[in-house]
């Protein structure tokens, strides 16, 4: 070794600090709730009384877990340190069998702290799944890939109603969810007999914790917001190619503002879809009617009702906003904004064949049979649809 060149121990040593400090800036970084913009999904921020009681049993549990973690690698590395083998000393430690009173000290304090741990976790369970009095009852539909929300007539609600993408609720009231992945509109669903999608999972996080959503098994969720304000919520169950884009929206109305929703969405649709060309695209030229309603606020069918389209702030799985440009480009083709199938999903005579799931493209690999769409025929959909208060 030259005299100038480091020593190879010394090098080590400082590559592994550079690591352990860069590791360290990045975790402090990670855990920051003040920096950057408000993502709307920080469960860290409750908007909401469930999700604050979740908030209040995380918080203390976590620095307990911190208090452990800390003790355990401190007591791991003052071991390793003080008694580490040292360069030309021939040392053997002393050899022993055991430690009775260390070793039930060891069991006994985790068994202490899991207890203690455990005992408002259990209280916590038991009141989130407590039926709140008098609620907003909503049953939440997981389809692939987006969410349907039904209203079924109660106070406040006159009829039933159907919709999707965006959930309103009124602030000051619980809001009771049902959750279930089952629908007379699902293939193979008939009175009586519903269909059942796939496993999905039913999570806002500034609002309540997660739950799944299982076929033929019906979960609950309840959630409230006391001021109003838009929350975000997502799958957050695998459930297949466009997992990660089965968003929705919770908008906490004011009373009054959420009664107006109730009678917008109770009024007859906005445009009657009749001999003009966009009825005649849509019910007879792309067949539009197979999946979709535009007529009947309350009627539950296979991809989203449409009949209130441009009432909501969100569509496709409330991934894109809801503004013309977008929409006609999703009428065109679909899969390209959100991935949905393969190029020969769809096979005649049914539209269900194989596990083919959302709406085709109608300018690439059009299902067999199908025209292919024009931009001025898509123009003349989107304005219908954009109609449709």
């Amino acid at each position: 070794m030259s005299p100038g060149e480091p020593r190879r121990g010394s090098v080590r040593r400082r590559a592994c600090w550079l690591a352990l400090l860069a590791t360290l800036a990045l975790v402090v970084a990670a855990c920051s709730t003040e920096s950057g913009p408000e993502n709307g999904q920080n469960a860290l921020r409750p908007k909401g009384p469930e999700a604050q009681q979740i908030d209040n049993l995380f918080t203390p549990i976590f620095w307990i877990a911190v208090g452990v973690g800390v003790f355990i690698i401190g007591a791991t590395l003052f071991v390793a340190i003080k008694y580490r083998q040292r360069k030309g000393a021939d040392e053997r430690p002393k050899q022993i069998h055991g430690n009775t009173p260390l070793e039930i000290g060891w069991t006994l304090l985790p068994a202490l702290i899991l207890a203690v741990i455990a005992v408002p976790t259990v209280s916590v369970i038991f009141d989130q799944a407590e039926p709140p009095t008098d609620p907003l009852e909503v049953t939440s539909v997981g389809k692939q890939w987006w969410w349907q929300f039904d209203y079924p007539k109660q106070a406040g609600v006159d009829r039933k109603i159907v919709t999707a993408n965006d959930m309103h609720i009124p602030t000051g009231r619980d809001v009771y969810v049902k959750l279930t992945a089952c629908d007379d509109s699902l293939p193979g669903g008939a009175d009586n007999n519903p269909g059942c999608n796939v496993i999905h999972s039913f999570w806002v996080p500034e609002l309540a914790g997660t739950k799944d959503v299982v076929p033929e098994r019906t979960s609950t969720v309840k959630l409230r917001a006391d001021e109003p304000g838009t929350f975000l919520g997502q799958c957050k169950e695998y459930c297949g190619l466009s997992h990660a884009n089965m968003r929705f929206r919770v908008i906490a109305d004011t009373p009054d503002d959420f009664a107006d929703w109730v009678a917008g969405q109770n009024d007859p649709p906005a445009v009657a879809l009749d001999d003009s060309d966009a009825g005649q695209l849509f019910t007879e030229k792309f067949q539009c009617t197979n999946c979709h309603t535009t007529e009947d606020s309350s009627a539950s069918v296979y991809g989203p009702n449409l009949t209130h389209l441009a009432s909501r702030t969100t569509f496709a799985s409330g991934y894109y906003e809801l503004t013309r440009e977008k929409l006609v480009e999703w009428i065109l083709n679909a899969p390209s904004l959100i991935p949905m199938e393969s190029e020969d999903c769809r096979k005649p005579p049914s539209p269900f064949e194989n596990t083919c799931v959302g709406m085709p493209s109608f300018t690439e690999n059009t299902p067999e049979g199908q025209p292919t769409m024009t931009q001025a025929e898509a123009e003349t959909l989107a304005d219908y649809l954009l109609e449709l208060t």
